[in-house]
């Protein structure tokens, strides 16, 4: 008694049971005291008919699917879990042989597994790892970002508003001489040239004094968001009670020393242009990685079962909704804009989800046929990394681990080995990020010839 395991293909296998005699009415009986309030039986009360009696009634075989029930859980979580079977979906009954009082239960399900893995080429491999060459213009906007930090505002008393300033205003709105909801506000700051205010209304303020009083004439936009004010005609009468200019810094040694642990502005420059250039360098290698790895999956071969498909689309479907949630937005909400239906989201999902299922299962794969055994070093190397990713300390995100997430991150060294070797063994050649820009350029022109081309000879 017992059972035989049988792999039928790369990701199914057939397990067949066979349960004794005593066993099956065992639970028979057991499925008879569960069941036996339910059954409306004549001249008897509820739960009191006797178990012959309603077997009479309704067949021999009216307590043998809840038997099933009873005994098949155990049965066959013991036989997976000897097995080491890596279960990916629910197991479906694929034929019962023998069942009956006196009789040993013969069954046998099917149930998909994790798929055997047929690895391709992942030494070896030729790939162009086009590295961006930092501009001009970055290393200015990157200094920009430190002299916006740094630069102040001062109050003017000696001009009139000009573009830029930031004016303290009082206002009060009118359209046919009646004052509108929202029209009228005292003590606002503006910044002229901001865009902030309807057209017009920022652009005929330059030019007031402090203390000066004058009419704006404007028009509302007529894809304005009030109703009752699209595309009309108003006045502003605008009081203006202060002006301030932005104090900007002078790119000098005080600036840098303000901003950066520098003393000399060419020093906190150079180290702005090795920042970027650090992080350019990073980008072509996560990027050269990330095509030697897709480059291994594509070699690879894999009957991948629909129900890991559908589980990675779950988890992405989730990770899109949390995304949405932190930017102030609803799912429903978007789905309504756009006019899908949730399920189109998960099918619109499913190439990326079938590619990144098979990306677990060839690293894993790898590991395996590699013998990558994972030091304590790897361990606490891919926890700090996870650690600085979710923005905590090293020690306390230790300390919140549990034993599965553990296990998660010494998977996570081993591929992280794996994925070394990748680039490593690969054949890399260096290039600037422009000519890829170049090339893809070209190889648009090249398709878009070949197509009109092609309607060229439509045409004859």
């Amino acid at each position: 008694m017992g059972y035989t395991v049988e792999k039928i293909s790369g990701n199914q296998v057939k397990i067949a049971f066979e349960i004794a005699s005593e066993k099956f009415d065992e639970a028979v009986q057991k499925a008879y005291l569960k069941v036996r309030g339910r059954v409306n039986v004549p001249g008897f009360r509820k739960g009191k008919a006797p178990r012959k009696l309603i077997e009479s009634m309704y067949g021999e075989s009216v307590f043998y699917d809840d038997a099933f029930d009873i005994l098949f859980p155990d049965e066959y979580e013991a036989a997976v879990k000897e097995n080491d079977l890596k279960v990916v979906d629910r197991p479906e009954v694929d034929e019962v042989k023998q069942i009956g009082v006196g009789k040993d239960l013969q069954f046998s399900i099917k149930v998909f597994v994790r798929p055997d893995v047929e690895l391709g080429d992942y030494k070896g491999l030729k790939a162009t790892k086009y590295v961006h060459k930092v501009t001009d213009e970055e290393i200015d906007s990157r200094i920009n970002q430190d002299v916006e930090k740094a630069t102040t505002m001062a109050d003017v008393t000696d001009r009139a508003v000009e573009n830029g300033d930031t004016v303290n205003l009082n206002y009060a709105g009118t359209v046919d001489g009646v004052a509108f909801e929202g029209g009228t506000a005292e003590n606002q700051t503006l910044e002229i040239g901001s865009g902030h205010f309807i057209p017009g209304f920022e652009e005929q303020m330059i030019g007031m004094n402090i203390g000066e009083e004058k009419d704006l004439q404007v028009k509302f936009p007529d894809e304005y968001h009030a109703e009752n004010l699209k595309g009309k005609d108003a006045v502003f009468h605008v009081k203006v009670n202060g002006i301030q200019a932005k104090v900007v810094p002078a790119l000098d040694d005080d600036f840098a020393a303000d901003v950066s642990e520098y003393d000399s502005f060419d020093e906190y420059k150079k180290n702005i242009v090795k920042e970027l250039t650090e992080r350019a360098q990073k980008n072509a290698d996560v990027q050269l990685e990330n095509d030697l790895v897709q480059q291994a999956v594509d070699a690879s071969d894999c009957d991948i079962p629909d129900a890991m498909i559908d589980d990675e689309i779950e988890i992405m479907l989730r990770e899109m909704k949390l995304r949405m949630m932190y930017q102030g937005l609803r799912f429903e909400d978007y789905i309504k804009y756009t006019g899908q239906t949730e399920d189109q989201v998960k099918e619109m999902y499913r190439p990326e989800a079938k590619n990144r299922v098979k990306m677990q299962l060839v690293l894993e794969a790898m590991v395996k046929a590699e013998n990558v055994e994972v030091s304590e070093e790897d361990v606490e190397k891919a926890t700090a990394e996870e650690a600085e990713r979710s923005g905590r300390d090293v020690e306390e995100f230790k300390k919140s681990l549990n034993d599965r997430q553990k296990e998660y991150l010494k998977e996570n060294a081993a591929i992280r080995k794996v994925v070394d070797l990748i680039v490593a063994s690969a054949q890399v050649e260096e290039k600037e990020e422009s000519e890829r820009i170049d090339a893809s350029e070209t190889i648009k022109a090249v398709e878009e010839a070949a197509e009109a081309a092609g309607l060229d000879e439509d045409k004859e």
